[in-house]
C-alpha cells in the first residue's frame, strides 16, 4: 500500500466437495436489452458492490439501455455533502418518508450515509456519524459501498471511526452499530460490505503509509443483531479475537480490495485476499489470498507467490485486487506487480501452506498495478473476464486453464460492470465508456467529472456514478444520474 499515494495523485487529475470455489459464482449468459420491460418500468435492485456476493459485476437484469441508445443518456449532477470515493446501491420502489421511491444509497468518505431519489436527485435522508466533526477534513477515511439487507427495509454502512451500522430505509435510523476495529485511526475500512445468509461480512487494512500497527481482519457479524459474531485475523491468526493491534507482533497484512471479501454462492465461503505483510504459512498470511468457512473461524484454503518475501520488501501487495471466482474450481488474482495469477483453487486447499503452483500468469492491462475489482460472466458460451487499470481496459476469454486476451485499449478505467449486454469503465481522468463486451468497441463516452476509485451501476434504465476523489477532503461532491431522454 505504501506506493498507492502515486496512483492517488494518478488518479484524481469457495470450496466445494469436489474442491474449488463453484461454477454458481459466475453467471450464466449476461442478460441484453431485448424482450424487457417497458422502459421507465422499477423492477430491479443493485444491492451491493459488484452485484452479488460473489462480486462478478456482471448483472443479469435488463436495464432498458442498449447499444441504439446508449449514447442518448442525459446527465444530471447531483451535488452532494461530501465524496464518494466507491459505489452507489440502489433499490426499487422503498417506502422512504412515508413514499414510494426509486433510491440510491451512497456513504462518502467521511462516513454519512444518503438516500437519494433516483429520479430528481433529492437527498431523502442522510445519516452522520457521531465522530464526522473530528473526521472531516482528516486522513481518516472510508472508500466503502453500504449493502442492502435481503429484505430491502434496511442496510448496512461503514464509516472511518470503525462501526459498521444498520440503517433503516425508511428513514435513515440507526437500529445497531458494531466496531470492527480497536484502532479505527490505524485500521481502514477501505472496501466494501457483503451480506449472505444472515450474515454481514466485513474487512480492514490500513492508511497509506503503512504505519503500524495494525491488521487486517475478517469480520462477521449477525445481520439482526450486529453481533460480532468471529474474527478471522491475517497475522497472528491463532488469535480469533478482534485484536488490539499492538497486541500482535506482526503489522499490516491488509485486506483493502475494492471488492473486499468475495463469496461463493453455493457454498457460502468467504475469499479474500491480503497485501504486504510477513508470511510465514501458519498464523502470518502476508500477500495471500485466503479462502474461510462462512463464519471466518476456519482457513479452508490458501496461496501465496513464490515471491512473497520480495514482494513485501518491495511493496507490491498481491491485495491490491480482490480474488476473482470464475467457476470451475479456477481464481484469478490482480496484484500491484502487475500480474494476474490464474490459480487451480483444488490445489490450494487445506491449512497447508502453499507457495507458488500457479495454473498461469497474464499481464494486467497495461503491466502496471491493478487497484480495481474486476467483472466476470459467461458470454457466448465461455467464461470471460474483464479488467481495468489506471492505463488500460482488457478482456480475457477462460480457455482450458488459460486466460486468453481478447482485446484491450489504452483507456484508463476503475472497476468494470456489465449490464445489458454492455460494459462500463469509468475513467477516472472524466468519462464513462461503454463497451461491446466481445468486440472491445467503444459504444458512447459519457461526460463525467474526474475521480478515483469510483465506479458506475446500471439498473432500471438509471446509471449512477459518483464523481471525486478521497484525497481531496472534499465537503462536497457530485453523484452522476443518467437517464435516457
Amino acid at each position: 500500500m505504501r506506493t498507492l499515494i502515486a496512483a492517488l495523485v494518478m488518479a484524481a487529475g469457495t470450496a466445494c466437495a469436489n474442491g474449488g470455489p463453484s461454477a454458481d459464482a459466475v453467471h450464466a449468459e449476461t442478460a441484453g436489452a431485448s424482450g424487457q420491460a417497458a422502459r421507465g418500468s422499477s423492477t430491479h435492485d443493485w444491492t451491493r458492490f459488484g452485484w452479488n456476493a460473489a462480486r462478478t459485476s456482471a448483472s443479469l437484469d435488463p436495464t432498458g439501455i442498449d447499444s441504439s441508445n446508449v449514447a442518448t443518456l442525459v446527465r444530471r449532477q447531483v451535488t452532494i455533502d461530501g465524496t464518494v470515493d466507491a459505489s452507489p446501491i440502489y433499490l426499487h420502489s422503498v417506502t422512504i418518508n412515508g413514499a414510494a421511491h426509486d433510491a440510491l444509497f451512497v456513504t462518502t468518505s467521511y462516513g454519512k450515509t444518503l438516500a437519494i431519489d433516483a429520479h430528481d436527485g433529492s437527498v431523502l435522508w442522510r445519516f452522520t456519524p457521531p465522530a464526522y466533526g473530528a473526521m472531516a477534513g482528516t486522513y481518516q477515511v472510508t472508500t466503502s459501498t453500504p449493502v442492502s439487507d435481503p429484505d430491502r427495509q434496511s442496510i448496512y454502512a461503514a464509516a472511518p471511526d470503525g462501526l459498521v451500522r444498520k440503517l433503516a430505509v425508511a428513514d435513515g435510523h440507526v437500529e445497531w452499530a458494531t466496531e470492527i476495529t480497536r484502532l479505527p485511526g490505524r485500521e481502514k475500512i477501505a472496501s466494501p460490505l457483503n451480506v449472505d445468509r444472515g450474515h454481514v461480512i466485513a474487512v480492514t487494512g490500513g492508511y497509506i503509509g503503512d504505519e503500524p500497527p495494525y491488521q487486517g481482519h475478517v469480520a462477521v457479524l449477525d445481520a439482526a443483531s450486529g453481533k460480532l459474531l468471529h474474527v478471522w485475523n491475517s497475522l497472528c491468526s491463532d488469535q480469533a479475537v478482534l485484536l488490539e493491534p499492538s497486541s500482535c507482533g506482526a503489522s499490516d497484512a491488509a485486506t483493502w480490495g475494492r471488492a473486499g471479501a468475495v463469496v461463493d454462492s453455493a457454498s457460502g465461503n468467504i475469499f479474500v485476499a491480503t497485501g504486504n505483510a510477513p508470511w510465514d504459512g501458519a498464523r502470518n498470511w502476508g500477500d495471500a489470498v485466503l479462502e474461510l468457512d462462512p463464519l471466518a473461524t476456519t482457513l479452508l484454503g490458501n496461496y501465496t507467490p513464490i515471491n512473497t518475501e520480495t514482494l513485501n520488501e518491495t511493496d507490491q501487495d498481491l491485495g491490491s485486487a480482490s480474488p476473482v471466482l470464475l467457476g470451475g474450481g479456477l481464481i484469478a488474482q490482480g496484484g500491484k506487480d502487475g500480474h494476474i495469477r490464474l490459480l487451480d483453487w483444488s490445489a490450494m486447499e487445506g491449512t497447508t501452506p502453499h507457495r507458488g503452483g500457479e495454473a498461469a500468469v497474464v499481464s494486467t492491462p497495461s503491466g502496471n498495478a491493478i487497484f480495481t475489482a474486476q467483472a466476470v460472466a459467461r458470454i457466448q458460451g465461455a467464461t470471460w473476464l474483464f479488467a481495468a487499470d489506471f492505463n488500460a481496459t482488457a478482456a480475457w476469454k477462460l480457455v482450458g486453464s488459460r486466460l486468453e486476451q481478447v482485446w484491450k485499449n489504452g483507456n484508463a478505467g476503475t472497476s468494470p460492470v456489465l449490464a445489458g449486454g454492455l460494459l462500463y469503465v469509468y475513467d477516472p481522468g472524466g468519462a464513462l465508456r461503454v463497451y461491446d463486451p466481445v468486440t472491445g468497441n467503444q459504444r458512447a463516452k459519457l461526460d463525467a467529472g474526474g475521480g478515483h476509485w469510483n465506479s458506475p451501476i446500471v439498473v432500471d434504465g438509471v446509471v449512477a456514478l459518483p464523481e471525486g476523489a478521497y484525497a481531496s477532503h472534499a465537503a462536497t461532491g457530485v453523484l452522476d444520474i443518467y437517464r435516457l431522454p
